[in-house]
């Protein structure tokens, strides 16, 4: 018998968006997203243009949890050392000390993830995957919390160094942040004339959920039992990437294990123990669309990732 009380972990992610939802104007998808990823225990890829409200949304989410919050901003000359620390010389003590870098934090935002070398992007790698990074040959843990928010530019390439699908497979969704709606975007305009500042808001946000309290919906949503007709939902959708004609590269085990996670932690938030069709259905873009490649051919034809993986999902039956 379970003992979590799905109905106030549904209360609390309503608090949770409607917190952020203040600060983040007219992405309720996005916020949503967010914090499924977030619940589910993954990493997010998010990709929108600039001025689109991605570091202020994952800096809201951030205080509403009442996590710790550090960005970096990715350039062609970062190091590995300054995202994981290093050994600083101390003259007055005759002595190295150890530096912790930026990835010791709760909710880490990589800004433009794509504008630093493979070098330095892999600095990442054993962080997101084992939630610690060696420092002087040892491992040292990172926060159970820790999660890593990162951005990227959808149409600016040159400078960049595209992400490798190792890296890629890393982040438990990618998400598309939109444009701002015209009604949206003259409310921001309102504030901005206000004299708001949307960042000093976010920074003096006052915690809806404890990391404790996360820490307990992370593990409802990994307790959280499916139905066989789910896996093999998911089962059929994963397969349908792999045989589309128009997919060169189709997605494997790991796309289908986060697609689980990111279902469970959607049910748990609308105050259900149970996972429905709807949400493996709602998440499978997202998921999805940074794991897998066009065909050549679909690509000069213009075909696009999401219209591919649309047609995927819509042809399979929903189970009963």
């Amino acid at each position: 018998m379970s003992t979590i009380d799905y109905e106030a972990v549904r209360e609390q992610a309503g608090a949770l968006s409607a917190s952020i939802a203040q600060l983040v104007l007219g992405q309720d998808e996005v916020v949503a997203q967010l914090l499924r990823c977030t619940l589910a225990g993954g990493h997010a890829l998010l990709e929108g243009l600039p001025g689109s409200g991605k570091t202020l949304a994952v800096h809201a989410m951030a205080r509403s949890l009442g996590c710790s919050f550090r960005r970096i901003q990715f350039t062609p000359d970062l190091m590995p050392s300054d995202v994981v620390g290093t050994q600083i010389w101390n003259p007055g003590e005759g002595r190295f000390e150890l530096r912790l870098g930026p990835v010791f934090t709760d909710i880490l935002l990589a800004d433009e993830i794509n504008r630093t070398p493979p070098k330095t992007q892999a600095a990442l790698l054993e962080a997101m995957e084992e939630r610690q990074v060696s420092l002087d040959g040892e491992p040292r843990p990172l926060d159970p919390i820790f999660t890593v928010f990162a951005t990227q530019n959808p149409i600016e390439f040159e400078g960049t160094y595209p992400l490798p699908e190792a890296q890629l497979d890393r982040f438990m969704m990618k998400i598309t942040v939109p444009q701002a709606t015209a009604e949206t975007e003259i409310a921001v305009y309102e504030r901005y004339g206000q004299g708001a500042d949307a960042h000093t808001r976010a920074g003096n946000t006052s915690p809806v959920m404890g990391k404790q309290a996360m820490l307990d919906v992370r593990a409802a949503v990994r307790e959280l039992s499916c139905e066989r007709g789910i896996l093999e939902y998911i089962r059929l959708i994963m397969q349908g990437t792999r045989t589309h004609p128009e997919l060169f590269v189709g997605a494997g085990i790991r796309a289908g294990l986060h697609l689980l996670a990111v279902a469970k932690a959607a049910a748990v938030m609308a105050g259900r123990d149970y996972v429905s069709p709807d949400e493996v259905k709602q998440n499978a873009l997202p998921v999805l669309r940074h794991r897998v490649i066009l065909h050549p051919d679909a690509q000069v034809d213009g075909v696009h990732t999401d219209d591919v993986l649309r047609e995927i999902v819509n042809s399979i039956p929903v189970p009963r």
